[in-house]
């Protein structure tokens, strides 16, 4: 009896799991820069499996970059192959809003209930919106900053209190690490990432613009573009900046060969952790702000749904929630140098991180300088990104530094190219 008993309660328990397994719904995401976001997902996921045992999250390899991501999901969308949920940059919601591919969320936020208590303002979801309509939730914020290596600052006579707040400044330091030779590099900007937002932050930084308010001419021609390519062409005449590829600059500085880098704040948890004790990080504010005339350029992704079935749709808007919700934003933030947009995340669940951490609380010290990443319309939107990268080199790479103001009319000349006659 009591064999028969035990067969029996093992079969009830195999049939409670079977019919657990069929009630779950998996849902497919996928996400770019691995490097930055492996562990971030992977605590996450573990997090949001044990609140949700009826939901399977799986992923795909990840993308390589915002690009990648883009020109994978247009692709696959042709076949119908695409994943559940995509992180997308910000400037890249729209092609796939515009492409029907994105699905709205509107509907989803209606049907919450205290979703501002949870953190979720209705400014949050201004990054994800194109035409009025939400086709994204921010999930891991950026902004461009400064880093720098205090040792080879004082090295060079610089003061670590008094940290440079122009780009005249960072020119006249950068080379006074040069002179210290031994390798030495006195400045790396990350000019070239995902394509043209250090560019917008360059044009920005001025209060220009990427096109005109009807977006059928492009605006950073003006004045602001000319300081801006200016700008450009002194880090490279004057600053003598290599051209490094984002990794070999990151393994630099790293390494204690770099006085001052420019880049994305999404670093700040991986350079600490690569610097070790090898000297002494500080980052701080973009070089070159001016307040009432600064705005800079968000990076980072979205979280954009994309799944076909009600079934599925239903299952990926639990996830998408947890992921930009305060458990999500709260790890996402733990584990990398981004910014969380939820607000239940940034007051309650690190109210104590950043006072641990104050290199990762220099980007939410710029807050209030956030605008838009632009992205740019038409059917070219990515090919212009290209374009931009393309004459950018020109000048990084020394061949064109002397003529900055020649590159700039031949970038503005090959984009307006671009642009459709109407929008």
């Amino acid at each position: 009896m009591k064999f028969m008993l035990g067969t029996a309660l093992a079969v009830l328990a195999l049939g409670a799991s079977s019919a657990l397994a069929q009630q779950q719904v998996e849902v497919v995401m996928q996400y770019p820069y691995p490097e930055n976001f492996n562990t971030t997902h992977k605590e996450i996921t573990a997090a949001f499996e044990k609140a949700h045992p009826g939901i399977k999250v799986t992923f795909r390899a990840p993308y390589r970059d915002y690009e990648d991501a883009a020109q994978r999901v247009l692709r696959e969308a042709i076949t119908g192959a695409v994943p559940d949920i995509t992180f997308q940059g910000l400037n890249r919601v729209r092609v796939l809003a515009e492409k029907n591919i994105a699905v709205p969320l509107d509907g989803f936020i209606k049907d919450e209930k205290n979703f501002a208590a949870a953190g979720f303002q209705p400014s949050m979801f201004e990054a994800g919106k194109v035409g009025g309509k939400v086709y994204g939730v921010p999930f891991a914020i950026s902004l461009p900053i400064a880093y720098y290596n205090l040792d080879l600052v004082k090295k060079a006579g610089g003061d670590p209190d008094k940290l440079p707040t122009t780009w005249d400044e960072v020119i006249a330091l950068a080379q006074k690490v040069n002179a210290l030779g031994d390798g030495n590099i006195g400045l790396a900007p990350d000019w070239s990432i995902t394509g043209n937002w250090f560019w917008q932050a360059l044009v920005f930084e001025n209060g220009g613009a990427m096109m005109s308010a009807d977006e059928r001419k492009v605006a950073f021609g003006e004045e602001p573009g000319q300081k801006a390519m200016r700008t450009l062409a002194r880090f490279v005449t004057e600053a003598k900046a290599p051209n490094l590829s984002a990794t070999d600059q990151r393994s630099a500085f790293a390494a204690g060969k770099v006085g001052i880098m420019l880049t994305t704040t999404a670093y700040v948890n991986m350079a600490q952790k690569q610097i070790g004790d090898r000297f002494v990080l500080k980052t701080s504010n973009f070089p070159g702000i001016q307040p009432g005339v600064t705005r800079l350029p968000p990076g980072g992704n979205v979280a954009v749904m994309t799944a076909k079935t009600e079934a599925k749709r239903k299952a990926a808007w639990e996830v998408l929630k947890f992921w930009t919700g305060q458990t999500g934003g709260t790890i996402m933030v733990q584990t990398t140098g981004y910014m969380t947009a939820n607000t239940q995340a940034a007051e309650v669940g690190l109210k104590d991180f950043y006072k641990a951490t104050p290199n990762q609380y220099t980007a939410v010290a710029q807050l209030p300088y956030m605008a838009s990443w632009y992205a740019f319309p038409g059917e070219n939107g990515l090919k212009i990104t290209d374009v931009i990268k393309d004459h950018l080199q020109t000048v990084m790479d020394g061949s064109r530094a002397g003529e900055p103001d020649k590159v700039l009319a031949d970038m503005v000349k090959d984009v307006q190219a671009l642009i459709p006659a109407t929008n």
